[in-house]
């Protein structure tokens, strides 16, 4: 899926799509088929957008860029791979998961392919602070998505403990992304800075949309089910508001859905959370963050590469899928 900040990048943006299906290539057939389900699913590929908006506003001249952007990709969906078989999932991006077509097996291990992969590619690039950035990223990743699966169904999470989780699991990567393509571009110490401040908050402000999407989108734009996050009794923003400040025999209704890992009053949820002010109370801090990805531009020179990360902001927080 091709979104106008992409323009700006439309050549080498082409070129990553087609080195990510030549990079699928294995000598297992099945490894082949599900990759290219997975690339014909399409998706917004911000992450490895951002690797190219990021280098090209820094002025890098190479080509590694290129490779860096699969890699990042690359990770990406092994890491909804693996998520999909956790939580159990069976539609995303309009489609049937590939845990729910050809089983959590088979998931898993094209996951960890893709997660080789990608290493091998990032070995090929061979920089190694850009080595550092992303092993050490995955790492905090992987932390994240231990983290949010042992407060599954626990109605008592925090905010400071989700927004603890969704840094790791979630603005990790996207903060990942840009700071590895400025280390690649080998710009100023106080421009990589500030690009990676930049990711970190695009990934905060993309998350806290996310979760406010799963109480307000429809299953048709998104392409997941509504709900999703509470199904598998993710405790996310929304909840804990409502759980916190709302009315005390709504919160009750909301802590009962969590343990039990229900959608069968969804309905009423959704009222509830929107009542009670969940959503748009997730909406401000999402607004605060694109605030502060946007103030950590500022000192980062003038271009049309800025200005799209810019606009890139304005869509995480806007956009209704």
């Amino acid at each position: 899926m091709k979104y106008p900040f992409h323009d700006v990048v439309d050549n080498d943006f082409s070129a990553v799509n087609r080195l990510i299906v030549d990079r699928l290539c294995s000598r297992v057939p099945l490894v082949e088929e599900i990759g290219h389900y997975l690339v014909e699913a399409g998706g917004k590929r911000l992450r490895p957008l951002l690797v190219l908006l990021t280098t090209n506003a820094c002025r890098y001249e190479g080509k590694d860029h290129l490779k860096l952007a699969a890699v990042i990709e690359f990770l990406h969906t092994a890491m909804l791979l693996h998520d999909d078989v956790v939580d159990a999932s069976y539609l995303r991006r309009g489609r049937e998961t590939v845990n729910s077509t050809w089983g959590n097996p088979a998931s898993v291990l094209v996951g960890d392919f893709l997660h080789s992969r990608a290493f091998e590619m990032m070995v090929e690039i061979g920089h190694m602070k850009v080595m550092q950035i992303l092993s050490r990223s995955t790492n905090v990743i992987a932390e994240g998505e231990v983290q949010q699966l042992a407060n599954v169904g626990n109605p008592d999470i925090t905010e400071n403990v989700y927004l603890q989780v969704i840094k790791r699991k979630t603005a990790t990567l996207f903060q990942a992304a840009s700071h590895s393509g400025a280390a690649l571009s080998d710009c100023a110490n106080d421009d990589e800075s500030a690009l990676s401040d930049f990711g970190l908050h695009l990934g905060m402000a993309f998350q806290l949309i996310d979760d406010v999407l799963d109480y307000e989108g429809s299953t048709e734009v998104l392409g997941k089910n509504i709900g999703d996050d509470l199904a598998e009794g993710k405790v996310t923003l929304p909840l804990i508001v409502t759980m916190r400040d709302g009315d005390a025999s709504d919160a009750e209704v909301v802590r009962s859905a969590i343990r039990k890992r229900s959608t069968e009053n969804l309905s009423e949820i959704v009222r509830i959370v929107q009542n009670n002010g969940g959503l748009a109370y997730t909406r401000q801090l999402a607004s605060a963050e694109r605030d502060r990805a946007r103030n950590a531009l500022s000192d980062i020179p003038s271009s049309r590469y800025r200005d799209n990360m810019i606009a890139l902001a304005d869509f995480a927080v806007d956009r209704n899928y």
